[in-house]
């Protein structure tokens, strides 16, 4: 068994190698990324929790909760809204069932159910509380479902991230009144709470505004506001999880760049890198104004990116802040809905993000040296053959549009993709094992 200093001496190395930061020309990994404007969504919102869904095999990006452009207590309220990608419309829903409006909660989707958690609400004499509501949304059949049990600690502005497809992280964030230490799992199968090892009780990980993602068995989450002064966090910290015991988990954090600051930003990942998208310098009360009295905040329209083999680079493209979330509709694309934008602007927009130009990310990551496929090209059923077989993994095949149209857990040397039902074209065959290492084949189906 690995010791804890062991893994801290692990973590610290990994975080010791670096961080990039990327933009409308991003070029990490040898891949771009080009933003589009989409329709405008029904009515303009800021901090609203943002994910995706699916109905049918139909990509959609869903918006709850928020603020509206009077950026005052009354504005907040508890619509709901979803986007259909396919036809690049937008429809309101039923509102979030809750008592009163919220902002600064978060989404997130397993399986075909979205968990809405958190927030809070703005009582009419200012004071803010923290909600402990779980909401439930079913996407296929487009309705709310029963709440489920209560998050035992009232959180708003929390880093949400979801484990294996079952489990959902709800780490730090405010509640009531101070930044906690807390890692709140809740088991989507059995509806039910336990209790994480809690973040390091420091200014840098202790915080509320920060987002994140889980890549393999590691939690990457950055930025937010640190609870004495309110200053917007610089700081990375990493949660390495045990997979034996997911209530597990070895914490490190270190401040990368004094200079490089993230508030209400969005986090995704891609080919194993954690990427942040938008957020802000300073941090701003739910009417965008700082909290240091310096007036109306604008955003800091960067992109962050984090993995083990780069460096340290800086460039910026625009984008809002403001964010709860990122919609992840494919394994190439991702949305932003609303936000803020600068002048304290509330956003109507709808912002697709693509990451393009893969030629040598695939060549790249097809050099890893335990997945072959073969024969390639061919229309009948392709072999993948697996030399690291110590550990489970996990085969997505994705059509060109990035769309996953099959998935299958493996642990044998061979597994067969039977390809005879599909068109003549190319898709590609992503490999993950349990550690978050993988490898992606382009196969050609003649």
């Amino acid at each position: 068994m690995v010791s804890d200093s062991t893994k801290l001496d692990k973590l610290r190395g990994i975080i010791a190698i670096g961080f990039l930061i990327i933009v409308s020309s991003l070029q990490a990994q040898q891949f771009s990324v080009q933003t589009t404007e989409m329709a405008l969504i029904p009515e303009a919102v800021s901090n609203n929790a943002v994910c995706e869904g699916y109905v049918g095999t139909t990509p959609y990006v869903y918006s709850f909760c928020g603020i509206d452009t009077s950026k005052d207590h009354e504005g907040i309220h508890l619509k709901a809204f979803r986007y259909n990608t396919a036809t690049d419309v937008w429809e309101t829903i039923a509102e979030v069932p809750d008592t009163m409006g919220k902002v600064a909660a978060s989404a997130n989707r397993v399986g075909d159910i979205i968990y809405v958690m958190g927030g809070y609400h703005v009582l009419a004499n200012g004071n803010e509380v923290s909600s402990k509501s779980v909401h439930r949304y079913d996407t296929q059949n487009n309705m709310w479902l029963i709440d489920g049990t209560d998050l035992p600690v009232p959180i708003d502005d929390q880093v949400q991230v979801v484990y294996k497809d079952s489990l959902i992280y709800v780490i730090t964030g405010w509640s009531n009144a101070n930044n906690v230490t807390a890692v709140q799992i809740y088991d989507t199968y059995n509806d039910s709470w336990q209790v994480g090892t809690p973040v390091p009780n420091t200014s840098t990980s202790r915080l509320f505004g920060g987002s994140g993602v889980i890549i393999g068995n590691t939690i990457y989450y950055y930025g937010g506001a640190k609870n004495s002064s309110f200053a917007a966090g610089n700081s990375l910290t990493i949660g390495d999880i045990d997979p034996l015991d997911p209530n597990t988990i070895v914490w490190a954090d270190t401040i990368l760049d004094s200079s490089i600051k993230s508030y209400r930003g969005a986090c995704t990942s891609i080919w194993g890198e954690a990427i942040w998208l938008g957020g802000s310098d300073i941090t701003y009360n739910y009417n965008g104004i700082a909290y240091n009295g310096s007036g109306g905040v604008p955003p800091n329209n960067q992109v962050l990116a984090f993995s083990e083999d780069m460096v340290w680079d800086a460039t910026y493209v625009e984008l809002p802040m403001d964010l709860r979330g990122v919609a992840h509709t494919s394994l190439f694309t991702r949305y932003l809905a609303g936000g803020m934008e600068p002048n304290q602007q509330v956003s109507r927009k709808t912002i697709k993000i693509e990451f393009t130009d893969l030629t040598n990310v695939f060549e790249t990551h097809s050099k890893e040296k335990f997945v072959r496929v073969y024969p390639n090209p061919n229309s009948g059923t392709f072999t993948i053959k697996l030399t690291d077989i110590n550990t489970n993994h996990c085969i997505s095949l994705y059509n060109q549009l990035g769309v996953k149209i099959k998935e299958t857990k493996v642990m044998n040397e061979l597994t067969t993709v039977n390809v005879s039902s599909l068109p003549t074209g190319i898709y590609f065959a992503q490999v993950v094992n349990q550690n978050g290492v993988g490898a992606i084949q382009k196969l050609i189906v003649r």
